[in-house]
């Protein structure tokens, strides 16, 4: 089969391997052997697609419909398919078959082209907060996901090289110091989604909505409710009351999943100034500008 990944993917790739990709390069050999060893049909690519997986609608011998996603191992793709078969289909996409090593997932066909972005604001916020409610359980026993505190420790030590950038050094400050304070006494441990956003959750049959995608991690509910308030940034950063509405956005969220506002308010700021900062690295100034006017606002 003739294969080309998603413009979408090599761009974002080639951010966080600017010297050459091996895995993009070995791509489609993988692609190819993933469908032949599951006697799979390929009906398209999915496009514009991820920015850290390739997926594919495709057809088992069956004839049912079924989605085949490649991810290379700096993805974490064991830790999804754990993470997957925990929730057992409760609130996220079911896994058909897994070779969690290769990066090799075979998940249920949901509605890709219909997520809850597609519905209007308050409506997607609604159904979006509803799923990652059912998300939120206690992680397997002796898991092996990383921990909030781990991973946001990455991310704090990168940040730091920007302290030296006098327009961004008091946000990043400011983030840095509520990431200690929010370490400090977090009040629960829960499987979380990790990257969670309205675009993450697909229509389905099972059930009106789905998570898919996630990039689990273990740690307190706020931290993953961080990400949903910021969605749609770019209506938020064109709206004269986009400040007023960030601030209710965060008070709506806290008080319907009963997370504490003080805590999701800190998770937000330092999620959005490490994604800020992050996207400055990687030399895309528009997406910084967006996010870091948003974390001012926190």
């Amino acid at each position: 089969m003739a294969f080309e990944p998603p413009r979408r993917l090599v761009r974002a790739l080639g951010e966080t391997a600017p010297d050459g990709d091996e895995w993009l390069e070995k791509l489609p050999g993988a692609v190819e052997q993933a469908v032949a060893q599951r006697e799979l049909t390929v009906e398209r690519v999915q496009v514009p697609g991820g920015r850290s997986s390739v997926v594919l609608l495709v057809r088992r011998a069956d004839d049912t419909p079924a989605v085949l996603k490649l991810a290379p191992r700096r993805a974490r793709p064991e830790s999804e398919v754990t993470a997957l078969a925990h929730w057992g289909g409760l609130g996220a996409v079911q896994v058909l078959e897994a070779d969690g090593p290769a990066g090799v997932l075979l998940l249920e066909r949901l509605h890709p082209e219909v997520s809850v972005r597609s519905l209007p604001e308050a409506k997607a916020l609604l159904e979006a907060a509803g799923t990652l409610r059912r998300l939120w359980v206690p992680p397997p026993q002796e898991h092996v996901f990383e921990t909030v505190t781990e991973r946001t420790g990455r991310q704090a030590a990168a940040m730091a090289g920007a302290a030296a950038d006098a327009e961004v050094a008091p946000l990043v400050a400011a983030a840095l110091a509520a990431r200690e304070e929010l370490l400090t006494a977090p009040p629960e441990q829960r499987l979380l989604h990790g990257t969670f956003r309205q675009s993450k959750v697909l229509a389905g049959e099972r059930m009106p909505w789905l998570a898919v995608g996630p990039d689990p991690v273990v740690g307190e509910c706020a931290f993953d409710l961080a990400r949903l308030v910021r969605d749609r940034v770019e209506d938020l950063i064109a709206s004269p009351s986009g400040a007023s509405i960030t601030r209710r956005r965060i008070k709506r969220l806290a008080e319907s999943l009963e997370v504490d506002q003080e805590r999701l308010r800190g998770w937000t700021l330092f999620r959005a100034v490490e994604s800020g900062v992050r996207a400055l690295r990687v030399g895309r100034p528009k997406d910084a500008e967006l996010l870091l006017e948003f974390a001012g606002w926190v």
